[in-house]
């Protein structure tokens, strides 16, 4: 077929649509319609791949303000960028109950294909973007890019342009944070007017509405580096806390008060903006907020994506709860607290299911596509409580320079033994303070003899931690993302770069499962999967106060299977 242009674009879409093989919209109609007036200034973006398909997104905002009724755009999916190999065309119709979005889940596809797609309207087309199917057998590789924690007033998206860039990915997986809640004046905008990420006048408050949602996810997406990645690659996403507010659990969360209206109703609006927004394919439809699925990349690699915030998560311990009023910490309270059997941060049903579904599983790793930390990263408590209170550097040094002489086999004595010893989680919000669902799932993984990766976001830092049980069994291995704009524990501690690099260090010696970590840079992660093991590299930038970046650092792991 020749490449064509708009016009001839439009012609053969609506003559031809009703011969060609039907696919799915989400959205489904049943003839074509002739294209409407539509700008397409959000990019496309694909997501949730299968071996046979792919959700494709666009917006398409009308160019009439105020339109009688809903816009139809023309779609067209080929296996070659000049559109002279058209597999799929279709029409599809959005209006305002969709925030003008429109998704379409193109089915009957080739496993392992890369494909290329875009959308038009009566006068403009989209831009192009590139997809790819899931492989179906004879994996030998996969590879994939890794992000969370995206902050608009922060900074811009430079990591994911970067990616964007930088590699063929299989697929980018995204773990959260794709937006946060705050309004102006709150947390990480003190530069954002000097840079010119300042939040416009009409969504400059906290977001609580459907309206608020669907504006911020609109400022977001106005970014030249996300829209990049979008157009890239197909997404697998999930969200985190910010996506509703911060340190959602199930029945509220820690930035939400009553003054604020019915939790539900907010995180009923903000999961229906994300479903919205977001290339992908709602488990259980488009109102239901379970969102934890699989995806199976032959026999290489099972993918399963978790919720950890929103459908099952108890509240969050807190560590103020456990202090007096001289500063002192309750470490037996604590410890009964935190070692609860009833806490869960899954849920009953999400539980029951992980169970099944790694049971089932072929795939030669098992990886778990989820938010928070779960390696265990205890920290002396002396030097949690001096965190807290803004960080005390020449306490940390004693710590970490006890901790070396022991590693060394030096002889402590019994008071340093026990300043090392009485340590508690540095995150409660982690797995660390659900620790015996932890264990629990740690069992059934050694039982059933998986090989297990976990990868997470949520700290807006790098880290690489071996998973061992209570008995101090390898269980697999966890590899978290740094954020993309969100600061780290760098800002928290007021830290520069040589001192976050000493901390870093310091941190390694200190928490014994803890093979590495980065504190300060911003950036993402690519995993790569062979047979015979995992390499993990963290690609770090140089800037996030204007599109102006370079790659100025990386760190490289690898895992060998024995």
């Amino acid at each position: 077929m020749t490449n064509l242009n708009r016009r001839n674009f439009l012609k053969a879409a609506l003559a031809s649509t009703g011969s060609i093989a039907v696919s799915t919209p989400l959205q489904a109609m049943t003839r074509p319609q002739l294209p409407s007036e539509v700008a397409f200034e959000y990019g496309v973006a694909s997501g949730d791949p299968l071996q046979d398909a792919v959700i494709l997104w666009t917006r398409a905002t009308p160019v009439d303000a105020n339109p009688a009724g809903p816009v139809n755009v023309t779609w067209e999916l080929a296996e070659d960028g000049k559109f002279e190999k058209i597999v799929r065309r279709g029409s599809v119709a959005t209006d305002l109950a969709r925030d003008y979005t429109a998704k379409i889940d193109v089915r009957g596809l080739q496993p392992d294909t890369r494909y290329y797609y875009r959308f038009a309207g009566a006068s403009t087309l989209s831009p192009v973007g590139r997809t790819k199917t899931l492989p179906e057998k004879g994996v030998e590789q996969v590879q994939l890019a890794i992000f969370s924690c995206s902050n608009y007033p922060a900074g811009y998206f430079n990591a994911y342009q970067l990616a964007a860039q930088a590699g063929d990915w299989d697929a980018v997986l995204h773990l959260g944070d794709y937006i946060y809640e705050y309004g102006a004046g709150g947390y990480a905008t003190e530069t954002s007017a000097q840079i010119g990420r300042a939040l416009p006048e009409d969504n400059s408050g906290e977001i609580l509405t459907l309206t608020d949602y669907r504006k911020r996810y609109a400022l977001y997406r106005t970014d030249a580096g996300l829209q990049a990645l979008h157009a890239a690659a197909p997404f697998i996403a999930v969200w985190d806390d910010h996506e509703i507010t911060n340190d959602t659990w199930t029945d509220g969360a820690e930035n939400h008060s009553a003054d604020e209206g019915d939790f539900y109703s907010r995180r009923a609006a903000a999961v229906q903006a994300y479903y919205e927004w977001l290339p992908i394919r709602p488990p259980m439809g488009e109102t239901n907020p379970q969102i934890y699925r699989s995806f199976q990349f032959g026999d290489l690699l099972d993918l399963h994506m978790l919720d950890t915030r929103v459908i099952g998560r108890d509240q969050q311990l807190q560590f103020a709860n456990y202090m007096d009023k001289e500063g002192n910490f309750d470490t037996r309270a604590f410890s009964l607290d935190v070692a609860s059997p009833s806490r869960t941060l899954l849920g009953e049903d999400q539980r029951k299911w992980l169970r099944k579904t790694l049971a089932k599983s072929k795939g030669h790793w098992q990886v778990l596509g989820q938010q928070v930390l779960m390696g265990r990263m205890h920290l002396p408590v002396e030097l949690m409580t001096s965190f807290y209170q803004g960080g005390d550097n020449k306490l940390t040094a004693e710590l970490i320079g006890l901790k070396a002489a022991s590693l060394r086999g030096e002889q402590l004595t019994e008071q340093q033994q026990q300043r090392l010893q009485n340590a508690v989680p540095y995150n409660l919000d982690a797995w660390d303070g659900y620790a015996v669902e932890r264990e629990t799932l740690y069992q059934q993984v050694r039982e059933q003899g998986k090989n297990l990766v976990v990868v997470a976001g949520d700290t807006h830092n790098a880290w690489f931690n071996h998973l061992k049980d209570n008995d101090g069994r390898m269980v697999g291995l966890e590899f978290g993302t740094p954020s993309v704009t969100s600061p780290g524990m760098e800002s928290y501690l007021k830290l520069d770069h040589q001192s976050a690099m000493e901390l870093a260090r310091g941190m390694s010696a200190l928490v014994d499962d803890l093979q590495y970590c980065n504190l300060h840079q911003r950036g993402f992660m690519a995993l790569t999967f062979r047979r015979d093991g995992i390499e993990a590299e963290w690609k770090y930038i140089d800037n996030i106060d204007s599109t102006e970046f370079a790659e100025v650092d990386s760190h490289r792991e690898t895992h060998q299977l024995v």
